[in-house]
């Protein structure tokens, strides 16, 4: 099912949900939480795994995929994202819910999960940033001259891609992922970049009280994995898990890894935490 969610702003959200699990038992949520300049749908490998026992919902964020484009000056902030979000699942009357993050999806996730600790039942980070990231900020005009430019957001999305998927990545993969983010409006684009990477949020991190799920890749750039286990401790109930590899958009380049690790943890293996 891939219907729209209406904001209180009046624009909408668009997301799938899918559930395969046995009609005669009710299953539980989970909420899966993409990156920048992608949508819901990106997270195809992992539906096969977890529909069969879960609900899945799979929102594209407030500006990107089949959502309404947003305006470069809309005053974007992590709050707002997470609002959206909680909206939509209680329209679906889904009060408690598992919750899964990929890149800038991960730092919503965190915030989400500080936020509102009643409603996430558990919480799993694929290739997140950092909680501070104040040196972002240096990449901003760039990125804008970028952006501005006729096909701005693909020619990003080409030029960072070997190093978001990881040297192994196959080279059709490669330009699928480029078109897909290139779709993104520039003025989505514009307005998220110069402001949600560079979000700090160091204080939510003791205020996660679930079991979490931290993976990343040996050779992440998003950080090394000492870097990443740093940050992962301040969790009070997690653990990492590192895969092989260099690419930082784990949750795409090894999406059955990731999605049967997931599987696991939400199933069983947060119970040891």
């Amino acid at each position: 099912m891939m219907p729209n969610f209406r904001l209180e702003d009046g624009r909408e959200l668009h997301f799938r949900d899918d559930d395969c699990s046995d009609p005669w038992r009710k299953s539980e949520a989970v909420l899966l939480l993409h990156g920048n300049a992608e949508s819901g749908a990106v997270w195809f490998g992992w539906m096969p795994h977890l529909t069969r026992q879960f609900r899945v919902i799979r929102p594209d964020m407030r500006g990107f995929g089949q959502s309404t484009p947003m305006p470069e000056d809309f005053p974007w902030n992590l709050d707002v994202i997470v609002d959206d979000f909680v909206d939509l699942m209680r329209s679906l009357g889904v009060e408690k819910f598992h919750l899964v993050g990929a890149k800038l999806g991960g730092t919503v996730a965190r915030h989400f999960a500080a936020r509102h600790p009643d409603m996430v039942l558990t919480l799993t980070l694929a290739g997140t940033p950092r909680p501070d990231r104040a040196e972002a900020a240096a990449n901003v005009p760039g990125w804008v001259a970028e952006f501005e430019q006729p096909g701005g957001v693909e020619a990003w999305a080409g030029r960072t891609m070997r190093k978001r998927l990881g040297s192994a990545f196959p080279e059709e993969g490669i330009r699928w992922w480029t078109e897909l983010m290139g779709r993104t409006p520039a003025s989505t684009q514009l307005g998220f970049m110069q402001n949600i990477p560079m979000s700090d949020i160091s204080a939510d991190m003791p205020n996660i009280t679930c079991p979490t799920l931290v993976i990343t890749t040996e050779g992440s750039a998003l950080g090394s994995v000492e870097a990443t286990r740093k940050w992962q401790q301040t969790i009070a109930r997690s653990r990492l898990l590192v895969l092989p590899g260099d690419s930082y958009h784990v949750a795409a380049s090894d999406s059955d890894r990731c999605a049967m690790e997931t599987l696991a943890f939400i199933t069983e293996g947060h119970k040891a935490l």
